[in-house]
């Protein structure tokens, strides 16, 4: 694992190569080994220090920073409408750590207790986050021009400015090697790609056409925010996701039990073979899949584990759990007042929830419930959606 000041080396270097190179690339962040971490038992303690040597499976891509906002998309908000949703009964959990395949954020395991919620029995789909954007008119951070006075904020003093001609609108966009590459360098195959966005979730040359009933991708925690607004809802907290994902289940590691991902009959909707570059498809898919395609948890909540990776409302900090353990229960909890991530210091990150299509037990295992991973609000992938809640 790179210390920070690596990481500062590694951003003025690729902004140099980018105003050479010409395409917008990964220039926040330098990305980090995803290797399995073990740990001796569910009551260990992580510090922010910890936290920041863990492994981490989302390969912590490059912020995007902030960009101008879109125009307003609150004029469903206060909406009744609870189609496709799915009641959830409240009740009290232990939260956090299942198994030795947990990493340090997920530790120690602590006392939570949720009130009754409603939430979407599926990710949004293409289908419907179109409906909002032919509604609003909205525009998606991805298909906004990024803002360097906003970027210089979280960049190290001198950073020089890209030509403009690098600062397009852009996303991240998974691309498999053809030939076995080290899982150290995230780079390999992440790729910022313009013209990358919900519509065309690869880059220009791709299209949602014939898939409403996908996961709508590509879209930041502040696309998110905005769909939910318009819907009349909300994200859900960190703490409403992990009790729904359990599905009635008491401290099982998955939404469906114990049994191994890849045991038995296909479970969700994940990455089989060697990660990155052979995904042997046993689930039937090599990237995301339509919603329903695998059986659903306890509550009836398809792909809590798996295909796409779900924003939560909460702010994220490596040591949150530490922090409220020592409240004994905790009562619907919102997630810490600011965030901090040890790995990136200056850049708030958000929780997201649930892993991907590219989850590997060999690689990681983030389609647990207990597994939390984080990005910056303005960050779109073409492996990250959301879902919704509604209080209940």
């Amino acid at each position: 694992m790179m210390a920070f000041a690596a990481q500062i080396t590694f951003r003025k270097k690729y902004i140099y190569n980018v105003a050479l190179g010409g395409c917008l690339g990964l220039f926040i962040g330098l990305l980090q080994s995803c290797t399995q971490s073990k740990s001796d038992d569910t009551t260990k303690t992580a510090s922010a220090t910890d936290s920041a040597k863990a492994p981490f499976c989302h390969t912590k891509p490059p912020s995007r920073f902030a960009v101008n906002q879109g125009p307003s998309a609150t004029l469903a908000a206060g909406s009744d409408d609870r189609t496709g949703m799915l009641r959830i009964p409240g009740g009290s959990f232990q939260m956090g750590a299942d198994n030795d395949q947990a990493r340090p954020d997920e530790f120690p395991k602590h006392n939570v207790t949720v009130e009754p919620f409603w939430m979407d029995a599926t990710e949004v789909t293409n289908a419907q986050f179109r409906a909002f954007v032919k509604a609003t008119g909205y525009v998606t951070t991805a298909e906004r021009k990024p803002d360097w006075a906003e970027m210089q904020k979280q960049l190290p003093p001198g950073t020089p400015k890209p030509p403009d001609n690098v600062l397009v609108a852009s996303s991240l966009v998974f691309t498999a090697p053809d030939h076995s590459v080290s899982t150290d360098d995230y780079s390999q195959w992440w790729r910022w790609v313009p013209g990358a966005d919900w519509q065309h979730p690869e880059g220009p040359g791709s299209s949602i056409k014939g898939k409403d009933n996908y996961p709508v991708v590509q879209v930041s925690w502040d696309d998110a925010i905005a769909y939910a607004q318009w819907a009349g809802k909300r994200l859900p907290t960190e703490a409403e996701w992990e009790w729904a994902a359990r599905g009635g289940l008491s401290n099982a590691i998955y939404s469906w039990g114990n049994e191994a991902v890849d045991a038995g009959k296909t479970k969700a909707n994940t990455w089989q073979g060697r990660f990155p570059n052979l995904n042997t498809k046993r689930d039937g898919y090599s990237t995301s899949a339509p919603v329903k395609s695998f059986p659903p948890n306890g509550y009836g909540l398809y792909d809590m584990a798996g295909n796409v990776w779900e924003w939560c409302s909460d702010f994220y900090r490596a040591d949150y759990y530490q922090q409220i353990s020592q409240n004994g229960t905790t009562r619907n909890p919102k997630g810490p007042n600011q965030s901090f991530d040890p790995e990136e210091p200056t850049v708030p990150k958000r929780v997201q929830r649930g892993g991907s299509f590219l989850c590997n037990d060999s690689y990681c295992s983030s389609y647990r419930n207990s597994a939390r991973m984080k990005s910056s609000p303005d960050t779109g992938l073409s492996h990250t959606g959301f879902r919704c809640v509604k209080n209940g």
